[in-house]
């Protein structure tokens, strides 16, 4: 492995400056879950890294107005450990406490997650549901990127030279709100998903109607997907085991997953329409006991 320098900014503006004049030759971490293993693969040579916790604001957790925010370097078991958040955003949590083991996610963030830009990542998919936004910072300031629009491919972001990701912002849920996460793994030994699926639906002050729907697909496509014409399809929908199941062939109309050693095509389709149905169905529970 290339020898590297380990960097500890205390401020953004001293992370940025270091990113910008490094440029590719310099990578920010939360934990280092991933780029250590990347480093090792060979996947690319860095001359640092550029760890992002001694940064305040990265590292910061606040649920306001029913709003929430987490800094990119939060890790998942604090985001889970929080008896507010997991009451408010019980999507969020499905992925969090699914990404690796206690250990992992004790190190491991959303943030880091998204950065990644991989297809089959747990954690974006959830987020896209939520309409979260991630807010970045480089040498030309602060700009905001949504999370469906964030991961340009496999390993590639939006993020320009010396920029990096500060937080995700979520909004506050609408009343009568439910999100879940599902995913299929081949085995408890090899945790990357197969296919997976996050769904969240409002529901109508009767609860007969649903006001609005977001799905987003993992695994099923260079980058995750927002299903756009299955969210659509659900919306004015009665809540109904077939509506799901109707949103679920058009979910996987959307997907275009690839055959490897984890799953055929067919496979990926099939578990997209599966985890499309459970998932909406947990969200339409959460969302009638929500407050």
């Amino acid at each position: 492995m290339h020898p590297f320098s380990y960097v500890a900014p205390r401020t953004l503006d001293e992370a940025v400056e270091i990113l910008d004049r490094r440029g590719e030759r310099a990578r920010p971490f939360a934990g280092a879950t991933d780029i250590l293993v990347q480093l090792r693969a060979g996947r690319f040579e860095l001359d640092a890294l550029v760890d992002l916790k001694a940064v305040p604001e990265t590292t910061a957790l606040s649920l306001d107005g029913g709003g929430l925010r987490i800094g990119a370097a939060v890790p998942c078991c604090e985001i889970y450990e929080d008896a507010a958040v997991r009451a408010a955003f019980p999507g969020l949590i499905d992925a969090a406490s699914l990404i690796g083991g206690i250990q992992i996610q004790s190190r491991a963030s959303l943030g880091g997650n998204l950065c990644n830009a991989s297809p089959s990542a747990d954690g974006v998919c959830p987020l896209i549901v939520h309409s979260a936004v991630a807010k970045l910072r480089g040498p030309e300031g602060e700009r905001d990127a949504s999370v469906e629009s964030f991961c340009t491919g496999p390993g590639a972001n939006v993020l320009r030279r010396g920029e990096l990701l500060v937080e995700i912002e979520l909004p506050p849920p609408p009343e009568r709100f439910g999100a879940a996460y599902q995913r299929f793994i081949p085995r408890n030994e090899m945790d990357i998903a197969v296919a997976g699926v996050a769904s969240a639906v409002a529901l109508d002050e009767d609860g007969a109607a649903i006001v609005s729907a977001r799905l987003a697909l993992a695994a099923v496509g260079p980058t995750p997907i927002l299903a756009e014409r299955a969210s659509a399809f659900l919306m004015g929908k009665p809540p109904t085991t077939e509506t799901f199941a109707e949103a679920g062939k058009i979910a996987a109309s959307e997907a275009s997953p690839i055959a490897d050693m984890r799953g055929t095509k067919e496979h990926r389709l099939q578990l997209i329409e599966t985890l499309t149905r459970r998932t909406l169905a947990v969200a339409l529970a959460r969302a009638r006991t929500s407050r």
